[in-house]
């Protein structure tokens, strides 16, 4: 039992531990953070183990007596670092990946420490008050009006179910939050294109609204939603007795990173009375970068757009964004009295509370490293990294159209590029479905090889049928070099792909 001293605090408790043990710790942290930061160049990116491996190292029943602090930096140091991928590794180009920053890890600590709990402005004011300003700066960064308004999530996944939730209710009204979709008379209609993150379809399982209701809209040569095609499918259904209401438009696919035409769809949605969501969540941040501003033309018009700092504002996860371009058409969908959350305050700004705007009560500080980020760093520092990745995206198509070995499959829009490897017996002449058949196979084994060297690391894509190797590059320490690299290292893959057959 901790016995208590004169002034009431626990002694040697490791609940409640003294300044001098909490230095401790701190210091030895942060210098494995400075260690990490300064040597992730040369780490392998991908470990080579098991998960029963890992699992023999790290199994134990549960403690009954703690153990010094310093024994479990050590396994942290030996078995977790080792047995993680390094996603900041300026050639890490799986997925959509952020390597994080070193100012963003001391916020997530320094917010940790605080633990503020972001329910209300009453739970944490001045924590609120910068989640506001964070949010300003946001909105200011991808061109929408001062009136919009928004709050920070988990992520996109969970943006994009509070925006299609909100929708729904616009369309709706109080019906179905408070009988069930069974009362609406008819089927509910969502509109995506065939590239649209796979998000939107679980949050249309999650609501009710169902998968099948969910109407993918074919795209055009560069992976962008067909208007025309998304016009003739709302009149169908209409025609057909369905309620169509809302319409997904893209800045940024997964996939290829395609936007779509915003502008068009904003149109669109006004002159069919649909919410305009976009998924922005990986390619918005884009908008800050000169070269590709244009793309983003008619983002503004959008009801709601979902973003995730924790991509390309280089920020660690977990971070999402969700913006309201009229916060108050949203609040009917989440607002909901309680008596323990009845909030007293009669000052506007002082009876805020974030659960009338998503779904969350209790939310953690994730503005405080957005705001240290930014202010930290300021706008033009990230422009130009942002400007920067997309450049190296151009710099490897470029180097990918010139090559004999390789072939681009599908237009580079941002910093994603999907490519795959063409042995010499590829590379003239007609193929068959045998032949590309093969030559999936062949470029399946040179990711795996690829990943497993720990020098590049790429994902995988399904590009008109055909399997590509994906890139995504999101990082601001990853250089032209670092793309010739890449591409010498994916040879070096294919080769000993190669030679296994023979």
């Amino acid at each position: 039992m901790t016995s208590i001293s004169s002034d009431g605090r626990g002694v040697d408790s490791a609940l409640d531990p003294s300044a001098e043990q909490i230095r401790d710790m701190g210091g030895r942290a942060i210098e494995w953070i400075a260690a990490y930061q300064d040597s992730i160049r040369d780490l392998p990116i991908a470990p080579r183990t098991s998960a029963a491996a890992l699992k023999e190292l790290l199994a134990e029943p549960l403690p009954v007596e703690g153990r010094d602090f310093a024994d479990l930096l050590q396994v942290f140091r030996e078995v977790v670092v080792p047995g993680s991928r390094h996603n900041g590794h300026p050639r890490f180009f799986g997925y959509v990946s952020a390597p994080g920053t070193a100012v963003a890890a001391v916020a997530d600590l320094l917010a940790s420490a605080l633990n503020a709990n972001l329910t209300a402005w009453r739970s944490a004011p001045a924590p609120a008050e910068l989640e506001h300003l964070a949010i300003d700066w946001i909105k200011e960064a991808i061109g929408c009006d001062p009136g919009a308004g928004g709050l920070f999530m988990s992520g996109g996944s969970m943006a994009n179910f509070t925006a299609l939730a909100a929708a729904r209710h616009r369309h709706c009204g109080d019906t179905i939050a408070s009988d069930g979709m069974a009362a609406h008379p008819a089927p509910l209609r969502v509109y995506a294109s065939t590239e649209t993150h796979h998000s939107i379809h679980k949050a249309a399982a999650l609501l009710g609204i169902g998968r099948t209701n969910v109407r993918e809209i074919q795209v055009d040569a560069r992976f962008r939603m067909d208007v025309n095609a998304l016009v003739r499918a709302i009149e169908d259904d209409r025609t057909a007795g369905a309620e169509p209401f809302c319409v997904v438009a893209n800045a940024g696919t997964v996939v290829t990173g395609a936007v779509d035409p915003l502008a068009e769809i904003a149109e669109v949605a006004r002159e069919y009375g649909l919410w305009m969501h976009v998924d922005a969540c990986y390619g918005g941040f884009a908008r800050l970068a000169p070269s590709a501003r244009a793309l983003f033309d008619g983002l503004s018009e959008a009801d709601s757009i979902s973003l995730d700092p924790h991509k390309w504002l280089y920020l660690p996860a977990d971070c999402g964004c969700l913006i309201y371009r009229d916060p108050e058409a949203a609040r009917p969908a989440f607002s909901l009295d309680a008596d323990y959350t009845r909030v007293m305050q009669t000052e506007p700004a002082e009876a805020f509370a974030f659960w009338d705007y998503g779904p969350d009560l209790s939310r953690r500080f994730r503005a405080l490293k957005v705001w240290m980020t930014l202010a930290h760093a300021g706008s033009r520092t990230v422009s130009d990294a942002i400007e920067s990745n997309l450049d190296c995206a151009r710099h490897v198509a470029e180097l990918i159209d010139d090559s004999v070995d390789f072939e681009l499959l599908a237009p580079v829009e941002l910093s994603i590029f999907c490519f795959r490897y063409l042995p010499p017996s590829a590379r003239a002449g007609s193929r068959s479905q045998a032949d590309e058949e093969q030559l999936d196979r062949l470029n399946e084994r040179i990711m795996v090889l690829l990943q497993q060297a720990g020098s590049s690391y790429l994902s995988n894509a399904t590009i008109n049928g055909r399997f590509a190797l994906r890139g995504c590059v999101l990082n601001y320490r990853t250089t032209r070099r670092d793309m010739q690299i890449l591409l010498d290292d994916v040879r070096h893959a294919a080769e000993q792909a190669i030679e296994e057959t023979r």
